[in-house]
Order: C-alpha cells, then sequence, then structure tokens
C-alpha cells in the first residue's frame, strides 16, 4: 500500500525516529501506526525519542577546506567515551565531505543536507538510536576566501578545540600558525575596530568602579581607567596579542613579516555554550536514604 507523507511525519513526530525508518516501519506493518510504532521499538529505533531531552555536551569539532570553501561545525554527544569510538569518527568525517559539498550556511540548512538519500538530521536520529546517546550538530559556519588569500586550520585534541583563520598575502603554513594562535589564546575580536560602544562603556564603567573602591583619588581614576582599558581591549584583539610562537611579537606583526594580513578567524571548542549537568552521586544518595 502507499504511504502518505503525512502519516511518515505523524509516526516521525511519536518516536523520533528518522524519515526513512518511519516509511519502512509503516510498510512493513501496512500503515498500522501503533504496530508500526512496536516495530520500530523493537528495532530499537525508537529509543531516539526517549534520549531528545539529554544534554550533549561533549563531542568533537570539524574544519574542512575546499577550494575557496571552508566550513567549521561541531557534533555533540553525551560522553568523551563516546566521541573517541570509530563510529563517531567515521561520521563525523561524513558529515564533513557531505557538508562541504554542500550550499549550507548554516545549522537549520546543515541538518537538511542529504547522505545517500537521507537527512543529516534523519542520521544523527539513527546514529542515537543505534549507539544509545544523543547526538546533535551544532555552530555551523560556512567561509569563503579569495584566491589571494589563504585558510588556516588547526585542531587541537582532535578536535575538541578547532579554529580556521583567512590570511591574505601569505602561504598556509602561517595561516595555520596563526590559527593554532586563536585555538590557544581565544581572543574575542579581530581587531579593535570590531568592538561596540556598548562594549568598552561597559568594561570602563566596571574599571571605574573597581578603582574608586581601590580607594584611588578621584582626579587620577579617569587617567587610570584609560590605562587598563587600553591594556584591556588589546588583550582581547588578535592582532595585538603576544604571538603564541614568538611573544617578542605581536600576531599582526608575525603576520606582516610575511607581508600578509589577517582577514578573519573562527573558534570552536567543544561544548561552549552549553550548560553541563553535573551529577552529584553523594547528595542523591544521601536524599534517598531519608
Amino acid at each position: 500500500m502507499a504511504i502518505s507523507a503525512k502519516l511518515v511525519k505523524e509516526l516521525r513526530d511519536k518516536t523520533g525516529a528518522g524519515m526513512m525508518d518511519c516509511k519502512k516501519a509503516l510498510t512493513a506493518t501496512e500503515g498500522d501506526l501503533e504496530k508500526a510504532v512496536d516495530w520500530l521499538r523493537e528495532k530499537g529505533i525508537a529509543k531516539a525519542e526517549k534520549k531528545s531531552g539529554r544534554i550533549a555536551a561533549e563531542g568533537l569539532c570539524n574544519a574542512v577546506e575546499k577550494g575557496n570553501e571552508a566550513i567549521l561545525f561541531e557534533l555533540n554527544s553525551e560522553t568523551d567515551f563516546v566521541a573517541k569510538n570509530k563510529q563517531f569518527l567515521d561520521l563525523l568525517d561524513d558529515l564533513a565531505n557531505a557538508l562541504i559539498d554542500s550550499d549550507a550556511t548554516n545549522e537549520v540548512e546543515a541538518v537538511a543536507v542529504e547522505i545517500d538519500g537521507q537527512t543529516i538530521a534523519d542520521i544523527l536520529v539513527s546514529a542515537t538510536a543505534k549507539i544509545g546517546e544523543k547526538f546533535s550538530l551544532r555552530r555551523f559556519s560556512r567561509v569563503s576566501k579569495s584566491d589571494d588569500e589563504s585558510f588556516g586550520v588547526y585542531k587541537h585534541m582532535g578536535g575538541k578545540i578547532v579554529a580556521l583563520t583567512v590570511v591574505k598575502g601569505v602561504d598556509d603554513e602561517v595561516a595555520r600558525d596563526v590559527a593554532m594562535h586563536v585555538a590557544a589564546i581565544n581572543p574575542k575580536y579581530l581587531n579593535q575596530d570590531q568592538i561596540s560602544d556598548e562594549v568598552i562603556a561597559h568594561e570602563k564603567e566596571v574599571l571605574t568602579n573597581e578603582a574608586l573602591n581601590e580607594g584611588k583619588p578621584a582626579n587620577i581614576v579617569e587617567k587610570m581607567v584609560m590605562g587598563r582599558l587600553n591594556k584591556y581591549l588589546k588583550e582581547i584583539c588578535l592582532v595585538n596579542q603576544p604571538f603564541v610562537k614568538n611573544p617578542d611579537l605581536t600576531v599582526e606583526k608575525y603576520v606582516k613579516q610575511h607581508n600578509g594580513e589577517i582577514r578573519s578567524f573562527l573558534r570552536l571548542e567543544v561544548g561552549e555554550g552549553i550548560e553541563k549537568r553535573v551529577e552529584d552521586f553523594a547528595s542523591e544518595v544521601r536524599s534517598q536514604m531519608k
């Protein structure tokens, strides 16, 4: 019998299983929704639904370049142990290869990309059911460059931290050196032109209150604050930071030695921005003894 797209979607919403798996289940059960749910449960596929609310804060980041295009993304799992297994690493590579060849520019478009007839969203649901941990893809970015620019890619600890730079007028090695610095030092901005007036005003207010609380005379507070503010702004800007491989040079001076100019950078670190659940087993045991 013909299985309608509406029925497939209804089963998917009910179980969290992938579209292809839902269609197979409905075909096998001749369109009976409840029997299809049981079919998925028996195959272990519907387990993914129960895992959808879990926190996936481990995993790896990846960056791939091809011609004048590059992508960065993060693939999350629940535990670091799973992130080290071959299935996870193969999935990380498969996603990278598919995404670099796609037109996706953000997370929504990325999970809609197909691999062998299945969307990445469905593949992640299937992997969740098969491996037993929630999988998710997030923070996908695409970067383009011109022919006179180079990509620098650096991966730390296999992808726990990944950095990508675009540098004009240099070779890949210099661009990679800058990416290594970005991974290690984690600058917030490329230069001071990127810092908003609101950020500067907020920092100035904090530093002013700090100086006043130190008991500094009001007539010298402003001069102190400006000095501290300028120091802070230099510390958070990539071009002004001491280069990690030669602290006698700023990153900007290192690149200029090679007649280059930094255009942009991106940095991903696994789990950034995810509130990880902390298990307090001692408290849990005590609560159960009451």
